[in-house]
């Protein structure tokens, strides 16, 4: 398992990209896939790798009373079809999301105490989830 972005929700999408750009050379923004293009946001990568991911809290939303902090983690892992059957198996509702342009599937989960876990599984073969 490896860890595989981490997102930051925030009241301020231009100075927090502007911060993490000017902070740290060797990130790049590229864009975002079409998916999730509506959502106010930034791609920042290391490399090929998309590390962080900015995302916009809307004016006057319920989380706009609250601190920017971190949305949720990702982990990188193998074995889609085992990983999602495991879930089902401990009754875990999630949400698969698929990213064809990135050859990616994501399966997004909460703890019991309901932090949000996103695993992103980089596989040859990307049937429908």
């Amino acid at each position: 398992m490896l860890l595989d972005h981490i997102t930051i929700r925030t009241h301020d999408l231009v100075t927090t990209r502007a911060f993490f750009l000017q902070v740290f050379d060797n990130l790049e923004e590229r864009p975002r896939p079409r998916r999730i293009r509506q959502i106010p946001g930034h791609w920042l990568y290391y490399g090929n790798e998309p590390l962080i991911h900015l995302i916009g809290i809307p004016p006057h939303a319920e989380e706009d009373r609250q601190a920017d902090g971190w949305d949720h983690i990702g982990f990188r892992l193998e074995g889609y079809e085992a990983f999602r059957a495991k879930l089902e198996r401990l009754g875990i509702a999630y949400s698969p999301m698929e990213l064809p342009e990135l050859g990616e599937r994501r399966l997004f989960f909460r703890t019991p105490t309901g932090q949000l876990i996103e695993t992103v599984f980089r596989e040859t073969d990307q049937r429908s989830a």
